[in-house]
């Protein structure tokens, strides 16, 4: 996996558990602060793998890491309802 596609799809899962955090901000109380947290997605072996060799590096490196273990995600669904696209006029 090319590192482009390693860092948008950990972009992504950044954005979800920041959804997650705001809906369930108990799980602030379980991340010190001043760590970095590393996504282990187990249904993506070559990201977990990958996560898991950053995060030894971060580690050995003095960082203080904290594993974030997901299962699975639901299905990507918009929450946008009815969008309406609207061209700007010139003045």
């Amino acid at each position: 996996m090319k590192r482009k596609e390693l860092a948008y799809k950990n972009l992504a899962l950044g954005v979800e558990f920041d959804k997650y955090m705001i809906e369930h901000p108990e799980i602030l109380n379980k991340i010190p602060s001043r760590s970095t947290m590393v996504f282990l997605p187990e249904y993506d072996r070559e990201l977990y793998a990958a996560n898991v060799k950053l995060a030894r590096e971060r580690m050995s490196a003095g960082e203080k890491i904290v594993f974030i273990r997901l299962k699975k995600l639901a299905s990507p669904k918009s929450r946008i309802i009815r969008p309406r696209v609207e061209y700007a006029e010139s003045a």
